[in-house]
């Protein structure tokens, strides 16, 4: 007997907060909502001393049972070394699993433009938390904290729900 098991993932909320607005700017940071089964988050983030040369990342990924908890993975890169070799952190490569058809954040440092996340679809995230690496149901959120010259420098939060 083989049973289908689906599910369903919708966006939630996205929050983008600067921690030091003379470093970064959050141009835009939104859910938009084209019809009932068709929606994106977009951002982009101006970067106001360019170039960078040294930056990691912190990404946890965190689920709501009385309030939300880590949930399996909080994992900090230093994103210069990752991007010379992503198969180096699996967790992280399969994070940018998520953006890297949609953003411009996918290559080594210097960074010395703006970074951006453009038109990311709901129905890509479906696919990546239920085939690729199937997740239970369940509130979600993925923090990721932005560290630039061992200072954070923005955090974006994206929750979602898996049904």
């Amino acid at each position: 007997m083989v049973l289908k098991i689906s599910s369903k993932f919708e966006f939630a909320n996205v929050k983008c907060t600067s921690l030091d607005k003379e470093f970064d700017e959050f141009e835009y940071c939104y859910i938009k909502s084209v019809n009932r089964s068709y929606k994106y988050v977009s951002l982009k983030v101006n970067l106001l001393q360019t170039p960078i040369r040294k930056v990691k990342l912190q990404v946890g990924l965190y689920k709501k049972f009385s309030g939300y908890r880590p949930f399996m993975y909080n994992v900090t890169v230093d994103l210069c070394r990752f991007f010379k070799n992503p198969k180096s952190n699996p967790f992280i490569d399969y994070f940018f699993s998520f953006l890297r058809p949609y953003s411009n954040i996918n290559h080594t440092c210097p960074y010395d433009n703006d970074l951006m996340i453009d038109k990311l679809p709901i129905g890509f995230v479906q696919h990546q938390t239920s085939i690729v690496l199937p997740f239970p149901e369940g509130e979600y959120f993925v923090e990721s904290r932005w560290i630039a010259y061992d200072i954070q420098r923005a955090v974006v939060r994206i929750y979602g729900t898996i049904s």
